[in-house]
Formats: C-alpha cells, sequence, structure tokens
C-alpha cells in the first residue's frame, strides 16, 4: 500500500486545466515542461505520485510530490525551470539599464570601432563605462527586453523597424507587438 501524500495537489481551475492540456501536447515547448504538465494532469485525473511518474516515464513519485507543492504555491509558473547550480545571478536593475541604454545607442566608428552592435562589442563598450559582464548575460538582458539579432548583424528592439523614406530613414513602431508575441506559432505550417 502506497504511503499517503503530504501534499494534496489543489483542484485545477478551467484556464489552469487547458493551459496544462495545451502544453503537454506541445511540440514546440521544452520536454520538461511538457513532461511536468503530463505529472500535473495525471495526479489532477487521480493517480497517486509513483503512478503519474511511470506515465511520465520518470522513475520517482518524491520529485512529483515537489512539483505538486510548488505548483499549489506558485500555479502553472511551478512549469518553468529553475536557476540549475553555479553561482547565483548577481546584476541588478541598474546594470540591466546600463547595457540596455548602451544597446539602444547608435555605435559610432571612431569611439567604438563598429557601425553595428555585436555582443563581443557591446561587452567592450560596456566595459569601458566600468561594467564587467560576460556575453551571455547582456544576450538574456537583451532578449528578456525584447530585442532580436536581425541578419545585418545588428539587435533591434522587437515591434520597431527602420523604413526607407523620401526625407530619410525614420523609426516605426508596431502598437500590436505584444499581441503578436502570444502567438502559438507550433499551429502555423509553413508549408
Amino acid at each position: 500500500m502506497a504511503r499517503p501524500h503530504k501534499v494534496s495537489l489543489r483542484p485545477l481551475t478551467d484556464e489552469e486545466s487547458q493551459q496544462l492540456k495545451r502544453l503537454s501536447q506541445s511540440l514546440m515547448a521544452p520536454a520538461s515542461h511538457v513532461t511536468r504538465a503530463r505529472l500535473l494532469l495525471e495526479v489532477a485525473a487521480g493517480k497517486n505520485y509513483t503512478e503519474a511518474a511511470h506515465l511520465a516515464g520518470r522513475r520517482c513519485g518524491d520529485t512529483v510530490g515537489h512539483l505538486v507543492a510548488r505548483f499549489n504555491e506558485e500555479g502553472v509558473a511551478a512549469i518553468s525551470l529553475r536557476h540549475g547550480g553555479g553561482p547565483a545571478v548577481t546584476i541588478g536593475q541598474e546594470q540591466r539599464n546600463l547595457i540596455l541604454s548602451e544597446a539602444r545607442r547608435v555605435p559610432t566608428v571612431l569611439q567604438d570601432g563598429t557601425a553595428t552592435w555585436s555582443l563581443t562589442l557591446l561587452r567592450r563598450a560596456l566595459g569601458k563605462k566600468g561594467l564587467k559582464v560576460g556575453r551571455f548575460t547582456i544576450w538574456t538582458v537583451l532578449r528578456e527586453a525584447g530585442f532580436t539579432w536581425q541578419r545585418d548583424r545588428t539587435w533591434c528592439e522587437t515591434g520597431y523597424a527602420r523604413r526607407k523614406r523620401k526625407c530619410g530613414p525614420i523609426l516605426t513602431y508596431d502598437p500590436d507587438t505584444e499581441a503578436k508575441k502570444g502567438i502559438d506559432r507550433s499551429s502555423v505550417s509553413g508549408r
């Protein structure tokens, strides 16, 4: 006979249930997220932790118990991964703002030695301002702020585009940027 659970899964709301079902069937989401969604759905269906673990391809039901406890506190956010080890992230809001302001600044050939930003050149420019960070940290901050790497080897803020006009280049903004970020592109086929 199985031991009783220390923590029981709280009842799922309709929205949480739909999110978990959609995530458990996703082909685009990380495998860890899909597995965790399946585990929570199995427990919600009445399976014990060990059965749910075996159905999702896991060996131990203890990790399912930890996931359930985390889900009860955080909701669907419990699906995402946490910091996986190594030194803790120590970059603060002030450093993030400095990285973003430097990335938004148009580089000059005389001052920066380039006309477009790369991660290495941006890191070098930040070093001159007294901020010593790695390229991965810069990349992470830029991605979180909505910047993307473009084919013309520049970082560009998502939703903004330079357009050529008779009067010269202008910067335009797409007001539907946030709505487009939330689109699930897994169902859209390019063929």
